[in-house]
């Protein structure tokens, strides 16, 4: 009888490779890991920021609950010559048809931001198309505008929300300065927050109904002007064809005719900004 002697080096060695297989098998939100321990990531991205040269940043405000201070900001906005962009929830506008109506002959643009504002990665692509898909028809019927931006609620989404966002032609946006507003923070805290932040081709997040929104949106409006920045909508600021966006979400103009930079477009490593803020926490938004 012969008999096979096995060192306990050679075993451990075969049991680390197996174990190494293993986890380079394992998708995470849709990302397989083997492909970021071989550098070659394949998340895709939503737009973070923009490369500019142009002085110009983005303000946007989410609208999902409350509305008292919808109109002011829309004075404010006036006052300083500024635009942004609305992502509306299809409750909400349910309940506020004439502020949606007011907020487009405002000149202000209307995104989506849902229907009902669930995290978009635990639904299935149907519920995801859905959700975003009445939200604009009710806009579109009271603004007779197509909608062409989407936001993910709690700033949360894999491949699998990406891509059917880009299945409706429509670009997801983030952000890369948040205000907190919604944390309650005073005017001067969410101005700070932003003017300290921003920069070229900055995408800043706001919500609607902040508490204190309406006096820092004043402070910050001013002290961008200041600066020399112009304030202009998330539609203005972005490319819509022809780009590229690396893998720290800022969205590049392209060369490629295609519109494709194989090298960077949505190479993504990190939700950078969804995890920086309020992902999976859920916080009702203001």
């Amino acid at each position: 009888m012969r008999f096979c002697v096995i060192k306990s080096r050679t075993i451990k060695i075969s049991l680390g490779l197996i174990l190494t297989m293993v986890l380079l098998a394992i998708s995470f939100n849709g990302v397989g890991s083997a492909q970021v321990f071989f550098g070659y990531n394949t998340k895709k991205l939503p737009v973070y920021s923009v490369e500019t040269t142009e002085k110009k940043v983005a303000i946007s405000f989410d609208a999902a609950w409350g509305a008292d201070k919808t109109e002011e900001i829309l004075e404010v906005l006036k006052e300083y010559n500024a635009t942004a962009t609305f992502f509306l929830v299809g409750f909400w506008v349910d309940e506020h048809p004439e502020l949606v109506r007011k907020i487009s002959e405002s000149g202000m643009e209307i995104g989506c931001h849902s229907s009902t504002h669930p995290d978009f990665v635990t639904l299935s692509q149907n519920q995801m198309i859905s959700e975003i898909s009445e939200t604009n028809q009710k806009i579109k019927s009271i603004i007779e505008k197509d909608v062409n931006l989407f936001r993910c609620p709690y700033g949360s989404y894999n491949n699998n929300v990406i891509e059917s966002v880009e299945s409706l032609d429509m670009l997801a946006v983030q952000w890369d300065v948040d205000s907190l507003d919604w944390k309650g923070l005073s005017a001067q805290n969410i101005t700070t927050r932003i003017v300290d932040n921003v920069k070229s081709g900055s995408i800043i997040l706001c919500h609607n109904n902040a508490d204190n929104i309406v006096a820092a949106l004043t402070m910050v409006l001013d002290r961008l002007t200041m600066q020399g920045y112009e304030v202009v909508s998330v539609g203005e600021l972005v490319y819509t064809e022809n780009f590229s966006i690396d893998r720290n979400g800022v969205q590049h103009k392209s060369e490629n005719k295609g519109g494709e930079d194989e090298e960077n477009l949505n190479q993504g490593e990190t939700d950078k900004v969804g995890q920086e803020s309020k992902k999976l926490e859920k916080q009702p938004i203001t």
